[in-house]
């Protein structure tokens, strides 16, 4: 009788110590992640300040920072953070306002080493779209307008046959070349010219011009390039990346050139 009651009391000890144990272990945990989460928000915060301190003086707009991966301290002591993600939904950039969020992955504690890879992606409406696009014209160049469509663009424009002026409408469509929009004409009416000038002998002569081209790198850090274009009506969308831009002040500033042509 004596030994059962013992053997049930040394029963109830080992349980109670399993508990207490598995409690103690659940709060060590809880702690960690209580502290590790403060360690984020303060890494985020520190990643955000770096952004603003070395972005170039024309960029103007608030950037939000988020760190991915489930422990912040591992991923600091191991040297680089895992995902980094940037959303700037009112950004402006030289006067030219934009919606840009940018993805980085394996991003070094050592602001010294390249960051592995960079995506992004910058939406443009279509009065910004044109900002650029004037900013890129000669300066002897006629004004130009963008019309934004689905997959596509419309612009006017004017050419001298036989020294008459003739003015057409051009539907183009887009494409991402390392620093440049590029918009390929591929059909065309005329709008404007004189009666005895063939409309259809000309269409092919305004299909056939180059490409009306937007010079996006000047706008970016040298490193970054365009990777594809996507239009709606609404705006175009820029997808960017990169595997060799570093998260310095000189990096940051030192903005991309755009070839001619």
């Amino acid at each position: 009788m004596m030994a059962d009651r013992a053997a049930r009391t040394r029963r109830r000890r080992g349980m109670s110590v399993i508990v207490i144990g598995s409690l103690t272990v659940l709060g060590l945990i809880a702690a960690f992640f209580i502290v590790d989460a403060g360690a984020r928000s303060y890494a985020e915060g520190r990643v955000k300040q770096e952004i603003a301190d070395n972005l170039p003086d024309t960029v103007t707009g608030d950037v939000s920072v988020s760190i991915g991966g489930i422990s912040v301290i591992a991923q600091y002591l191991s040297g680089s953070f895992d995902r980094v993600a940037l959303t700037a939904p009112t950004l402006s950039v030289d006067g030219v306002a934009a919606s840009v969020r940018v993805v980085a992955t394996q991003v070094p504690v050592d602001q010294g080493k390249p960051v592995g890879d960079v995506r992004g992606v910058v939406d443009l409406d279509q009065a910004s779209l044109n900002t650029l696009l004037r900013s890129s014209l000669a300066a002897d160049a006629p004004d130009a307008e963008l019309v934004l469509g689905d997959g596509e663009v419309r612009y006017t424009g004017s050419l001298s046959v036989l020294g008459f002026p003739v003015g057409y409408e051009a539907t183009a469509t887009p494409t991402a070349v390392a620093d440049s929009l590029l918009f390929t004409p591929t059909s065309a009416k005329v709008t404007t010219g004189s009666g005895s000038i063939d409309a259809g002998e000309l269409l092919p002569l305004i299909v056939g011009q180059q490409p009306v081209r937007v010079c996006v790198a000047k706008y970016l850090p040298e490193g970054v390039s365009l990777a594809r274009v996507n239009v709606t009506p609404e705006r175009a969308r820029i997808t960017l990346e990169s595997s060799s831009l570093l998260l310095t002040r000189k990096s940051l500033t030192t903005l991309g050139t755009c070839s001619a042509g």
